[in-house]
């Protein structure tokens, strides 16, 4: 999630837990298989974890419950047919809301996101290879880190005040510039083409799209982080809400077109 505005007081607990992350990510990206299968489901499960402790704060094992079947699901429908993906995914939603009496729509709807987006991490890397997915990964961060830096020196007026008052526009164009940027590179050093540049513009704000609506949540909820398991970055929906948006688009445009990028 892009920050603005504000202090530099936790830029060293930022930038150390960071490094942790593209480490192990790292790691388990370039090792692909079951590696990299096994953090997606991880990381879904602890989303939804996060997500149904903010929604339902007194619900206890409830949460853990659900984070548990989320990371199951995500690894059967990695490994089964692709006609059983849909239903195994949405499994896990319909149980959660059949558990809880209000808030069933936000629960559904990015639980679910949540559970697909895992699912089509691990999916495109897979299918797409290592060039794609780094591609991807990078366009999120780069938009979440040059968005950083702008809105934190620059400021200026806010982008979605009522949902994310920090977010900035000078931060938000700043996202989309650092996508283009990178985008144009891997299109001219993969042989994708210079119009790789637009699609990464397109998934920078999908990108932007996942943390407002991830920022939304949190301010129904009346909490400033999803949780605390990364230090310096709150919670993991916290870190990676960016990335969801992105890899939920991109499972929408496989159906119309997806860029073949060092393949």
């Amino acid at each position: 999630m892009a920050a603005q505005g504000g202090n530099w007081d936790d830029l060293a607990v930022r930038l150390g837990s960071a490094v942790a992350m593209v480490i192990g990510g790292g790691v388990a990206i370039f090792a692909g298989g079951l590696w990299f299968m096994v953090l997606s489901a991880i990381v879904a499960g602890l989303m939804v974890w996060e997500l149904c402790r903010m929604l339902f704060p007194m619900s206890g094992p409830f949460a853990v419950q659900m984070a548990i079947l989320s990371a199951f699901a995500v690894m059967v429908a990695l490994v089964l047919p692709g006609f059983y993906t849909a239903p195994i995914l949405i499994a896990p939603s319909l149980v959660a809301v059949s558990r809880v009496s209000a808030r069933r729509v936000v629960l559904f709807a990015y639980m679910t996101g949540v559970l697909f987006a895992g699912f089509g991490l691990a999916y495109f890397r897979d299918t797409l290879g290592i060039v794609w997915l780094l591609w991807l990964v990078a366009v999120v961060v780069g938009t979440d880190i040059l968005g950083y830096f702008a809105g934190r020196l620059m400021g200026g007026p806010k982008f979605w005040p009522r949902i994310s008052p920090k977010k900035t526009w000078s931060g938000t164009v700043a996202g989309w510039i650092a996508a283009a940027i990178i985008g144009l590179v891997f299109g001219l050093t993969s042989g994708a083409g210079a119009g790789l540049a637009v699609l990464s513009v397109a998934l920078s704000f999908a990108s932007q799209m996942g943390d407002i609506a991830e920022s939304a949540i949190k301010r129904r909820c009346q909490v400033k982080d999803s949780s605390r398991l990364i230090p310096g970055h709150g919670g993991v929906l916290d870190r990676f809400d960016g990335l969801l948006g992105a890899v939920l688009l991109m499972l929408v445009l496989q159906f119309i077109y997806l860029p073949v990028i060092g393949g």
